[in-house]
C-alpha cells in the first residue's frame, strides 16, 4: 500500500503535493497511479491540486502521464484562442502575447460537452510572472450579488461571436471544418443559431446556462464566460475603436444576460471582484503539473516576462445535461 500523500493547503496558493524524487517519467506516471484515487478525492474538495517537484521535462513526458490521469480525451471544438498543437492532444495553454492577462474562465463552458479534468505541465517557466491562478466557483457564486445570480439562474447567458481570423479565429480553424454546410451541420446538433453574411462572414449566437452543479458533488458553481467575452472586458481605447469599426454588433465576441439585458461596467466590476476573492497562484517551476477540475474551478493567466511553455492536456468529458442545469442549452432565436 502507497504512502498518503502530503497536502500543503497555505492562504493563497493551491492545495499542492510534493512529489518524491523520481528517476523520469515512467516513474512519476506510476506514482501518480498509485496515488490516484487520492488526488482525486483532493480535486473534488480543493478543485485544483498542484502537483510539485515531477521529472516531467518534454511534451513526451507529459503525454505519459496524462495518458495515466485522463481516461478519455475531451475534443477541442467551437475554438476560441490561438493554442500550438502538439499532437495526441497535447496544445499549449495559450499563444496570446505575453503582456496580456487572461481573465478567469471554464474551458469551454459555452459548449454542451465540456472537458471535465484540465491537466497542465510546465516545461519553462517564465523570468518573471506567468502563473495559472484558478478560482474556486463555488466561492465565485457565493461572493455574487444576488440579484446577478438570480438572473443567471432564470435566464442563462447568451453569446454571440463573428469569426475574424484577424480579430479572433476564422471559422474553419473554430469549427475544424472547409464547408458551410459541415458548420450548419454542427450548429444544428449543438444548439447554435448561426448566420452568413457577405464574403462569407459567419455570426453564431447560443444560450447556455451559467450556474449548474457538479456532476459527481451535486455542487453548485458560477459556470460561464459572461464576464471574460463582455465587451467591458476590453480595454476602453480598444473597445471604443472596435465597436466604432465593426458596430456593437459586429465584436467578434459579446455576452449578455439571457434576458436580453447585457451586462454593465458595474456587473462586470462584481463578477471579477468575486472571482478575485476567490483567487489562488502558485508561480510555475519546471516539471510541476497542476490538476483542474473543470466544472469547479475557473482558471487564468498572468501576463509574464520571458519565454513560458506551459502545456495543457483535456479530457473526462462531461454533458452539460448530466450538470442540472439552471436553463435549457438553445440557439438564440434573432440576432436582432
Amino acid at each position: 500500500m502507497s504512502d498518503a500523500l502530503k497536502w500543503l493547503t497555505e492562504p493563497g496558493t493551491p492545495a499542492t503535493v510534493e512529489a518524491p524524487e523520481l528517476a523520469d517519467a515512467a516513474a512519476a506516471r506510476d506514482w501518480l497511479a498509485a496515488h490516484w484515487e487520492e488526488l482525486r478525492a483532493g480535486l473534488h474538495r480543493f478543485g485544483a491540486v498542484y502537483l510539485r517537484g515531477l521529472p516531467i521535462r518534454s511534451v513526451e513526458d507529459f503525454a505519459l502521464v496524462r495518458d495515466e490521469l485522463i481516461a478519455t480525451a475531451t475534443p477541442y471544438r467551437e475554438k476560441a484562442t490561438p493554442r500550438s498543437d502538439y499532437g495526441s492532444g497535447v496544445f499549449s495553454s495559450t499563444d496570446l502575447p505575453a503582456a496580456q492577462a487572461i481573465r478567469p474562465h471554464n474551458e469551454n463552458s459555452y459548449t454542451l460537452t465540456f472537458p471535465g479534468l484540465l491537466l497542465f505541465g510546465c516545461l519553462t517557466a517564465p523570468e518573471e510572472g506567468g502563473a495559472t491562478p484558478v478560482a474556486d466557483c463555488r466561492e465565485v457564486l457565493r461572493q455574487l450579488p444576488p440579484e446577478l445570480v438570480e438572473r443567471m439562474r432564470a435566464y442563462g447567458w447568451v453569446l454571440t461571436r463573428n469569426y475574424s481570423e484577424t480579430l479572433s479565429v476564422a471559422w474553419q480553424a473554430a469549427f475544424g471544418a472547409e464547408r458551410a454546410e459541415d458548420v450548419e451541420r454542427y450548429c444544428a446538433e449543438n444548439l447554435i443559431s448561426c448566420q452568413w453574411g457577405e464574403d462569407g462572414h459567419l455570426r453564431t449566437g447560443q444560450v447556455r446556462p451559467g450556474i449548474i452543479s457538479h456532476p459527481h458533488t451535486g455542487e453548485e458553481v458560477w459556470f460561464n464566460h459572461l464576464a471574460f467575452w463582455s465587451p467591458f472586458s476590453l480595454d476602453e481605447d480598444i473597445r471604443e475603436v472596435l465597436v466604432e469599426e465593426l458596430g456593437p454588433d459586429g465584436l467578434p465576441f459579446s455576452t449578455a444576460i439571457g434576458d436580453g439585458v447585457p451586462l454593465t461596467a458595474e456587473d462586470l466590476a462584481a463578477v471579477n471582484a468575486a472571482y478575485d476573492r476567490a483567487t489562488v497562484r502558485h508561480t510555475w517551476q519546471p516539471g510541476d503539473l497542476m490538476l483542474v477540475d473543470n466544472v469547479l474551478t475557473a482558471h487564468a493567466r498572468d501576463p509574464y516576462r520571458g519565454e513560458r511553455r506551459i502545456l495543457v492536456a483535456m479530457g473526462d468529458p462531461v454533458a452539460v445535461s448530466d450538470c442540472a442545469p439552471t436553463v435549457a442549452p438553445a440557439p438564440v432565436v434573432s440576432h436582432g
